[in-house]
């Protein structure tokens, strides 16, 4: 019996079905991993809701139970190859937790309890009492300003702060006024603020005119001239934007600064974190926050899939997403990413890159994140102190992804976010020995989710900056201090670093 001629159309016949026969043991081969990975993250012998109930009962015993302090906690080791060497071995980029000062057993917070949870967090409803007074010098306790506690943001303890001899069914307390000569829209004229918020301290209102009769001016962005300054008068300066992107102060006397910087008298961060219990920052967690964290490439074409499927197979399907629109920063941030992509797939989505996901469909932009992504670009456009925004609490953190940081200093990132919940770039030498410790990460699920211990040992909090700026001006003991040259204090040398920190502390140390 003679052999079938060959011919062209058989021969693609032949390879269509070869290669859908692959495709489906591919996708079963795919599958069983896939089911036995889930197999190892869940227990078959509880259902979801006691799994739950399990872990929230777990969590709750943790967060009231004495463990290792943050500072002192053991970490998880790193496995090294080759030249991997974080520069923190280096550098003298010191390691600090945001858990500052002594520890206070009532700063235990029982999230089982409203009643016990302060009025700032979510569900809240414990407020606060007057300020305790020194028996020795009658002076309040709280330590509310900078030269008070200088390596915290005292935020929560302006929160908590009542004046020693405030109250607020004596109707002999004036009003503090507070004069806003242009900005800050959402602050209408009036009393109606403070008490919409549930200002512990709320005997205050906002003004917009006659400044003269005022105690605190706040000017937004920029001074403007508002006539003869009254001598018990205090002017606050407020900054949201970092350094380069501010204007100069000239011939003005700031007695008080609100920015997102921790020395400012009244801080005003993008986010604030805070711990359930500051000596728990983590706990175990059930899910695997690596599993299926597989880019996928989606086309029509199977002859096409396959050899893009080949290609990404080399680089084992490891992409790092970024959404950026500003492409000439000051910080040289495109150039790191350019350099990261030598060795690692970033995926630009926006303005710098090639792929587009529009802003109208944020919500499913950062859909990708979660379903798509284990790594995140959290850049920020300029490295200067404490300058932290939503790129890294926001589109970072609230998404199951690990953000990779830029911006700034290392100590900062420490101070003000949960507790290894980030990777820094300047943790190592060059844009080359992060992508290796990325696809370490990759291939260790372990190490990947040991990122993610920091998930529900607190939440971030309603900062309530209206709130605070009126309980300061209550404080007998307010700062009387004016800045001799504000402008150095928020611009001076040290404060921004031109292209990465590691670079800074080196020519100091040259």
């Amino acid at each position: 019996m003679p052999l079938p001629r060959l011919t062209l159309k058989r021969v693609f016949l032949y390879i269509v079905c070869l290669t859908g026969t692959f495709l489906v043991f591919v996708n079963v081969k795919q599958k069983e991993i896939w089911h036995g990975m889930r197999a190892e993250s869940v227990q078959p012998t509880k259902t979801a809701a006691a799994a739950a109930a399990a872990l929230e009962n777990a969590k709750i015993k943790l967060l009231m139970a004495p463990v290792k302090s943050a500072t002192t906690q053991q970490k998880i080791s790193v496995p090294r190859a080759g030249r991997l060497r974080p520069a923190r071995r280096k550098l003298p980029l010191v390691e600090v937790s945001n858990v500052t000062g002594s520890f206070n057993p009532e700063d235990i917070i029982d999230i089982s309890d409203p009643s016990k949870r302060p009025w700032y967090m979510k569900g809240g409803q414990r407020r606060p009492h007057a300020a305790l007074r020194s028996r020795r010098s009658g002076k309040r306790l709280a330590r509310l300003w900078p030269e008070e506690n200088p390596n915290d943001d005292r935020v929560t303890n302006q929160l908590m702060f009542v004046p020693p001899d405030y109250n607020r069914s004596n109707h002999e307390i004036r009003f503090k006024k507070i004069y806003i000569p242009h900005g800050m829209n959402e602050a209408k004229s009036g009393p109606d603020l403070f008490f919409q918020q549930g200002c512990p301290v709320n005997t205050c209102m906002i003004t917009r005119d006659n400044p003269n009769d005022a105690d605190l001016i706040i000017f937004k962005d920029y001074v403007t001239h508002v006539g003869k300054r009254n001598p018990n008068q205090a002017w606050m300066l407020y900054f949201l934007e970092c350094p380069y992107h501010t204007q100069s102060v000239k011939n003005a006397i700031v007695n008080w600064t609100a920015t997102y910087r921790h020395d400012s008298d009244i801080v005003a961060p993008y986010e604030r974190w805070q711990y359930h219990n500051p000596k728990v920052t983590q706990i175990p967690q059930s899910f695997n926050y690596a599993a299926n964290k597989t880019k996928k490439v989606r086309t029509t074409s199977i002859f096409f899939q396959l050899l893009l499927c080949t290609h990404y197979n080399k680089r084992n399907f490891l992409q790092v997403a970024w959404f950026v629109s500003n492409c000439h920063p000051r910080n040289q941030r495109m150039n790191y990413a350019k350099e990261l992509s030598k060795y690692i797939q970033v995926d630009i989505y926006g303005a710098c890159g090639t792929l587009r996901c529009s802003r109208s469909q944020a919500q499913a932009c950062f859909g990708m994140l979660d379903a798509d992504y284990k790594f995140y670009l959290a850049f920020e456009n300029s490295n200067c102190r404490d300058y932290i925004t939503e790129k890294f609490f926001v589109n970072g953190l609230g998404h199951n992804v690990l953000p990779i940081v830029m911006g700034a200093h290392p100590v900062d990132y420490a101070r003000a976010a949960p507790y290894r919940s980030y990777i820094h770039v300047d943790e190592f030498e060059s844009p080359k020995e992060l992508a290796q410790y990325l696809h370490r990460l990759d291939a260790d699920d372990e190490l990947y989710n040991s990122y993610f211990r920091w998930k529900g040992t607190g939440e971030f909090i309603n900062t309530y900056f209206w709130c605070r700026v009126c309980a300061m001006l209550h404080d007998s003991q307010r700062s009387h201090k004016h800045y001799k040259d504000v402008n150095e204090w928020w611009r001076g040398e040290g404060i921004c670093a031109p292209n990465s920190w590691r670079e800074l502390e080196h020519l100091k140390n040259t």
